[in-house]
């Protein structure tokens, strides 16, 4: 294992920077913190500082309050120790970044979570050329294939409408940061405004909604649900909702609501009949195994370092490739964070 050249490395306190000291997304409590994005298992409490992309200010804000925080614009270029950083757009969630970071003429690019496909309600993806690439792989098994956007928001749109025609209401899981917000533009839009019904939003998610509205997204309005046992969903209503009250609604079958989940890990077969849904709807905001694949090549890299996720197919597929590969063991999660301890969930 290089020891003296590499510009990221391994500590306890997570992805390490000597030249720099410090630590790009740690998961323990340091003096300097670089943030990719605003998810909770990224951008955790108690860093002395934080430095993050100006685009994740006020969802920063929303998640940790008022913690010492530094931004920088798109590209802009800071020095820190010996070495400079800049942040990338990543396309995950608002304000996601990908950390570049560069000495001596060697590059490094550390990925954070990402995706490809298209969204209206974030920055997209750009590749940076780099000599090596640390990249999650959340859905690094080539069985994690999505298809396009648009064409699950119809699938959405229909299983509302046939639910509405039923006289029931509607309740689906979705992550309150980024995929809620996807939801809520890409309905809206998929629809052509004229919705099923009427659409709300959990509560958990409105201090999101505002963040991503202050940042300049132009966010639908919708009024908010407060959760089971506190607000009725009515007939024909879509409600939009974290999966943490996944096992509440399972058991008390909110309004007799159907019920859905918007997640990658719905492309599994079985995988929405074991979570006892009605419907699962395969919406990832991470990159799946044609978009990790895609955006390692992009970014011109012959050395990739492999974090969360399928690490070792997706070391060993790379080395097929002729790339030099290996792997951190990180302690970060993905999207099912939100929800509490359920079957099969870790």
């Amino acid at each position: 294992m290089r020891v003296t050249d590499d510009l990221v490395v391994l500590r306890p306190q997570g992805l390490y920077c000597p030249p720099g000291d410090f630590y790009i997304d740690p998961w323990r409590p340091v003096a300097r913190a670089l943030i990719t994005h605003a998810h909770a298992d990224h951008a955790r409490s108690g860093h002395a500082h934080y430095l993050c992309a100006d685009e994740a200010r006020h969802v920063m804000r929303a998640r940790l309050g008022a913690v010492s925080m530094q931004t920088l614009a798109w590209g802009e270029r800071l020095q820190i120790g010996s070495a400079s950083v800049s942040f990338h757009p990543a396309g995950h969630v608002l304000g996601s970044a990908q950390i570049r970071i560069e000495l001596s003429g060697q590059i490094w690019v550390v990925t954070g979570d990402y995706k490809l496909a298209p969204d209206s309600s974030c920055r997209g993806f750009e590749p940076v050329h780099c000599h090596t690439l640390v990249t999650e792989s959340t859905f690094g098994l080539p069985v994690y294939r999505w298809q396009a956007p648009d064409r699950i928001f119809h699938q959405i749109l229909d299983w509302w409408r046939t639910s509405a025609r039923e006289g029931r209401p509607c309740l689906l899981f979705a992550y309150s940061l980024g995929k809620a917000q996807r939801l809520i533009a890409g309905l809206h839009e998929a629809a052509g405004g004229d919705l099923p019904g009427p659409l709300r939003c959990h509560t958990a998610a409105e201090a999101i909604n505002r963040a991503y509205r202050a940042s300049g997204v132009a966010l639908p309005e919708v009024e908010t649900w407060r959760g089971t046992g506190q607000d009725r969903l009515l007939p024909g209503m879509l409600a939009i909702a974290p999966p943490a009250l996944e096992g509440q609604a399972r058991q008390g079958r909110t309004d007799e609501a159907s019920l859905g989940l918007a997640s990658g890990w719905m492309r599994v077969r079985g995988a929405r009949r074991r979570r006892a849904l009605d419907r699962g709807f395969v919406l990832s905001d991470h990159a799946d195994w044609t978009g990790l694949n895609t955006a390692i090549e992009a970014s011109g890299a012959q050395r990739v370092i492999v974090t969360h996720g399928f690490e070792s197919v997706m070391v060993r597929h790379l080395r097929e490739r002729g790339l030099e590969a290996s792997s951190f063991a990180t302690e970060f999660g993905d999207e099912r964070d939100e929800q509490p301890a359920l079957p099969g969930a870790s």
